[in-house]
């Protein structure tokens, strides 16, 4: 019988297709506020997503759901000195964590999965990271993966204990990511005897570089105007020469023998600009499209399409393929370019998840753990 989860900050669902895609999770409930990704999430499930995980009707109605495995990508919000000093208390009130670990507190699942951007680390000095932990090993009880005690019951832990990269689990995108993955004390008399490290890499390989990502032929509209690039060359000019290496980049330089992506990102904008691509094609150079106020660039200059990064994310020819070699993955009619580019920019990469997923699995089984 697979272990139950339940999806918070669900957005289009990749925790929970990567926790599903390994045969032993199924889901019995989601959270998911915004309404465009609770659009597609229901398209992919057949179910809505459409709940506030703060809310207090919510986490009553979680009181009495049976689950195993709680699943976030919680946004990383700002914890104040009050915040840290109080706890759950003033200030914390309105941080996404402190009701995840509220909820954690009132339905002590077996285990947790928590992913967010690499910098929680180091946000606010460490604090905000070092809050988090605390909160999960001391005021919770749970055994969190990369950490240990010294003699003194303080927490010890690196940052590589958390941080893993998608570029190393099967795709070509560099996406360093903080992972959180605990087990429940309380429950498991054996949890501080498993394996201490997070998966590093996955031997499965999906895509070996870009090249294998690109579409063919894509529409003139993804090929960038002339007068953007113009602005993009000189904002990277005028970046470097106050020494600073910020600004657009193109992945397939001549001598680039295995391109891989940068970052995708939710925000749009610097997640396109830093994943551009030289796509040449006759009769793109000087075509005037709608919408753009010069004609396309001479250099055939594109961004990368909703569909490319769909499979650096491992969306697209992989986790929604069936038995027969079809991909049923698709948006609900209607999504704008400018949706999907943010949904795949704010989920996760589905093969590094699947991997934790494994190993969360083996734990489970390592502990002697007795699912009903």
């Amino acid at each position: 019988m697979p272990y139950r989860t339940i999806d918070l900050c669900a957005g289009i669902g990749g925790i929970r297709r990567a926790f599903e895609l390994t045969g032993n999770f199924t889901n019995i409930l989601s959270a998911e506020t915004d309404r465009f990704a609770c659009s597609t999430y229901e398209h992919l499930f057949q179910e809505n997503p459409l709940n506030d995980l703060t809310s207090d009707e919510f986490k009553e109605a979680l009181d009495i759901i049976d689950y195993d495995i709680l699943l976030a990508g919680f946004p990383c919000q700002t914890f104040s000195r009050a915040g840290l000093k109080e706890g759950f208390n003033n200030e914390t009130r309105g941080i996404i964590f402190a009701h995840i670990a509220n909820i954690i507190e009132r339905t002590r699942p077996r285990g947790i999965f928590l992913e967010n951007v690499d910098h929680l680390i180091t946000h606010n000095k460490g604090s905000t990271f070092k809050h988090i932990l605390e909160t999960l090993e001391y005021d919770l009880n749970y055994k969190i993966i990369g950490v240990s005690r010294n003699e003194h019951d303080e927490l010890v832990y690196t940052r590589n204990g958390f941080i893993r990269n998608s570029r190393y689990f099967g795709v070509p995108q560099n996406r360093p990511r903080t992972y959180i993955v605990g087990f429940d004390r309380e429950r498991f008399g054996e949890v501080d005897n498993i394996n201490a490290l997070l998966p590093e890499s996955r031997n499965e390989v999906i895509y070996n570089n870009l090249n294998e990502v690109l579409e063919d032929e894509v529409a003139p509209k993804y090929y960038l105007s002339q007068g953007y690039l113009d602005t993009l060359v000189a904002h990277k000019q005028r970046q470097q020469n106050n020494g600073n290496n910020y600004g657009y980049k193109i992945l397939n330089e001549v001598g680039v023998e295995n391109p891989i992506s940068c970052t995708l990102l939710a925000t749009g904008g610097s997640g396109k600009e830093r994943n551009l691509i030289y796509d040449v094609r006759e009769g793109i150079s000087g075509m005037s499209v709608a919408q753009k106020h010069t004609p396309l660039n001479t250099q055939c200059v594109r961004t990368l399409t909703p569909t490319e990064w769909g499979r650096l994310q491992g969306f697209i020819g992989y986790a929604y393929v069936n038995e027969n070699g079809e991909d049923e993955f698709a948006f609900p009619d209607g999504i704008s370019d400018v949706q999907k580019y943010k949904q795949f920019g704010n989920t996760v990469t589905i093969p590094l998840v699947e991997t934790m997923a494994i190993f969360m699995s083996d734990c489970l089984v390592a502990m002697g753990d007795e699912h009903p």
